[in-house]
């Protein structure tokens, strides 16, 4: 046999076969509804928000029943679900920096924001919802509530002008979301004020006369239908209810010779993210006198017992370098709940401390590799978490 002719014939056999002609339009035009979004619901995540650009309808599909019980993360469906993210906010930065928590990396790429609100500060965070400053064209005198999978926006109107606030907390539902404020003009006037996305409206309750807190970066914590805080010396966990606008000092002795008082919340339940047994309050603070902190702990509220019990200390390595880059000036220290995390920050500092609770072991989180070591403070940590239905 000629060889030519064999070689040949192996290419034969081996050949690609020609593409697919392109599918008709009338087809797709003709589908029904229904089958249109089941087809599309099957498109893996990623590949279905890259088509949303192509037709105004696929924007509103992601809200539909069907899309969300096909994309929400649950254990059954680990391939669909959204990673989430640790997202680092600094004012000399245009763009928001994002640390992935599943791949424990970072990111090459920033936030992707709409152009209007790249120079906007952020000012909290929930689960998929990112809440802003007073945008540029309304006079600064809003917040502005955006959703980044949706690509949807609102702008809240501030309840009263001028506004001077404080420990702005959102607080996501099944229904939207609330958001909370304290009013940081005269102690004598101080009110509370919600905000209800169902309703649209802002409802003012009165405030409380004790300062809550030592940190300007210490948002409430969401724990049972209320928000948490934590006083300034002499300590208190105090909480305020959303609904009826209550004040209340919890009725739980404190640890002794507490130096500062943070707190963080697991309200995930037994999600496959959660990494928490859920609904549990934590405490995490220095111990110490004159004001030095000798040791650092985390404790978890037992509401049985009515006391806080102590579940870990930070290793005393890591409380050494983390009371030295704070300088022990605790108004610098925040602390919130992320996916399994109790996430320890220092306004000054680029690293996080965090507490892995299912593993019950402590962690430094490495520093964004194309972070400009002159910046030396300024560094603000936010918990972000994708999700479709996070209604705005």
């Amino acid at each position: 046999m000629d060889l030519t002719t064999t070689v040949n014939n192996h290419h034969h056999h081996h050949r690609q076969p020609p593409p697919p002609p392109p599918m008709d339009r009338k087809i797709w035009s003709k589908l029904p509804v229904e089958l249109l979004e089941r087809i599309l619901s099957l498109l893996p995540l990623k590949t279905f928000l890259s088509l949303r650009s192509t037709c105004k309808y696929f924007r509103s599909l992601i809200f539909s029943p069907l899309f969300i019980s096909k994309h929400t993360n649950s254990p059954s469906s680990p391939s669909s679900s959204i990673s989430s993210f640790l997202l680092l906010s600094h004012p000399q930065s245009p763009t928001y920096l994002l640390y992935d928590t599943v791949f424990n990396t970072w990111k090459t790429y920033g936030l992707p924001l709409p152009r209007s609100l790249s120079f906007t500060p952020l000012l909290a965070t929930a689960t998929c919802l990112l809440c802003f400053s007073a945008v540029p064209d309304s006079s600064n005198s809003s917040f502005l509530v955006h959703n980044i999978l949706s690509r949807c926006s609102r702008t809240v109107r501030f309840p009263e002008f001028p506004f001077a606030f404080e420990h702005l907390t959102i607080i996501t539902n099944d229904n939207g979301y609330k958001l909370f404020c304290l009013s940081s003009g005269s102690c004598l006037n101080s009110y509370a004020y919600v905000y209800d996305s169902r309703s649209r409206n802002w409802t003012r309750f009165n405030g409380i006369h004790r300062t809550l807190g030592d940190s300007f970066h210490q948002q409430g914590v969401f724990f049972n239908g209320s928000l948490f805080f934590a006083t300034r010396e002499p300590f208190q966990v105090v909480n305020f209810d959303l609904v009826t606008g209550n004040w209340k000092i919890l009725d739980v002795d404190l640890p002794e010779e507490l130096t500062f008082v943070r707190l963080a919340a697991d309200t995930a339940g037994n999600g496959a993210n959660s990494g928490g047994n859920g609904n549990r309050l934590y405490m995490f603070g220095g111990t110490g006198r004159n004001g030095i902190s000798k040791s650092m702990k985390i404790w978890q509220l037992d509401e049985d017992e009515r006391r806080w019990s102590e579940i870990e200390s930070v290793p005393e390595m890591m409380c050494r370098k983390f009371g030295s880059v704070c300088y022990h000036n605790y108004e610098h220290i925040y602390c919130f709940w992320h996916e399994g995390m109790i996430c320890v920050c220092c306004y000054t500092w680029p690293e996080v401390l965090y507490y892995k609770v299912s593993r019950r072991t402590w962690h430094w989180l490495p520093q964004c590799p194309s972070l400009p070591n002159k910046w030396s403070c300024g560094f603000k940590w936010f918990s972000f978490v994708p999700q479709l239905y996070g209604l705005v």
